[in-house]
């Protein structure tokens, strides 16, 4: 892994200085996504935005102004980029900004019991937002902030104050969460909602302006037009499959992943595997520790797929050993600091059942989220 890491490392440097842009870029995007498929525990939307936009900048012209390629090739230099580009990405970041802010209206979050359980995690460090008003304030302001920012920055009178609410909505998460590069990346965006001439002046002083009024046409408009809208409806039916799954996504977590739910929910548990052989009735706990890395084992406790994928390969490493087994589970979930409550039918054989994206689990047993909720 540490090779394929340093060649990354090598093929992002290449897309920087815009060497070998394409070829840099198909590299870094399926080795971005080999490592993003196989640190599942590791799994968060930011990672999966950023291996979207790895694929969308192969087809994206980012290496033909200031550019090796650009330098040594000077046929391939343009000092301008088609308006789909831009039309595109603030489409897309509308959609991922929207969705983040329609997943916040539920219970937990309105009435600030999730801010407050999360500023609770962090109560060793920062004092202040523990008290009730700071609740209220991330409540509002988180919502409100992914609903109105794309729109606030679309608009020129209220352009700046949605700048400043920006840099302190990132830098405040890139503090008190800790989430790696997700709030400078979102930052970055903010350049297309300047005029070109504004960037220039600002930043790109010594850079020609171009100022053509030309309308171009390019042959591949029609596939342009059919991919970037497929690819923008897909980005909206998919965050919408959990409403069509039985039960509560909060609960339930079927239809949680690619859906833009950022900081809802904290999931704890107290699980325990069973492994019963077939043939003999006798029956044993496992000890998943002895399976799994400590980040593993949490999420062995809390998650159904998880559990499910778990129960599969203990099914597997006891039929390496000549055993036919069935693995029950016994899971007691909590969410977002509730008293734990019964998550699988403890009755059912895991390793039996099959796993769907699409469809309710009936080991899951029923959600009382709000019937319990202290």
């Amino acid at each position: 892994m540490y090779g394929l890491f340093v060649m990354m490392g090598i093929a992002g440097l290449l897309v920087m200085v815009g060497f070998k842009y394409r070829t840099a870029m198909i590299f870094y995007a399926i080795a971005w996504t080999y490592v993003y498929l196989l640190q599942k525990t590791s799994y968060n939307n930011h990672y999966y935005l950023l291996m979207l936009l790895n694929y969308i900048m192969i087809f994206l012209p980012a290496h033909r102004s200031v550019s090796i390629d650009a330098k040594w090739n000077p046929r391939i230099r343009k000092e301008h980029m088609s308006r789909w580009i831009y039309l595109f990405i603030i489409a897309f970041l509308f959609i991922v900004y929207s969705y983040a802010s329609v997943a916040k209206f539920y219970p937990d979050w309105i009435d600030t019991s999730f801010p407050k359980h999360l500023m609770k995690i962090r109560a060793d460090d920062w004092d202040i937002l523990q008290q009730e008003w700071a609740h209220w304030a991330i409540m509002i302001y988180g919502l409100s902030f992914d609903i109105l920012i794309v729109p606030l920055l679309l608009w020129k009178r209220t352009r700046m104050i949605a700048v400043i609410a920006s840099f302190f909505f990132h830098i405040f998460n890139s503090i008190i969460f800790k989430i790696g590069i997700f709030p400078y990346l979102a930052l970055a965006f903010l350049v297309f909602f300047f005029k070109p001439k504004t960037i220039q002046k600002r930043f790109l002083k010594k850079k020609q302006f171009y100022d053509g009024d030309e309308i171009i046409v390019p042959s591949y408009k029609k596939s342009t037009i059919a991919v970037t809208t497929g690819f923008l409806v897909i980005m909206i039916l998919l965050p919408l499959r959990h409403w069509v799954i039985n039960d509560d996504v909060l609960w339930t977590e079927e239809g949680h992943r690619l859906s833009w739910r950022m900081m809802l929910r904290n999931r704890r548990g107290f699980t325990t595997y069973y492994v019963e052989n077939k043939k003999t009735g006798s029956r044993k706990a496992i000890n998943y520790n002895d399976y799994l890395t400590t980040k593993q084992s949490y999420s062995v406790q809390t998650k159904p797929d998880f559990m499910w994928q778990f129960a599969q390969k203990l099914k597997e490493f006891h039929a390496m050993e000549g055993e036919d087994v069935a693995v029950f589970i016994d899971a007691k979930v909590s969410i977002n600091g509730r008293p734990l409550q019964q998550f699988t039918d403890k009755e059912i054989d895991v390793a039996a059942q099959e796993w769907s994206h699409w469809s309710h689990h009936e080991w899951i047993l029923p959600s009382s989220l709000y019937e319990n909720k202290e």
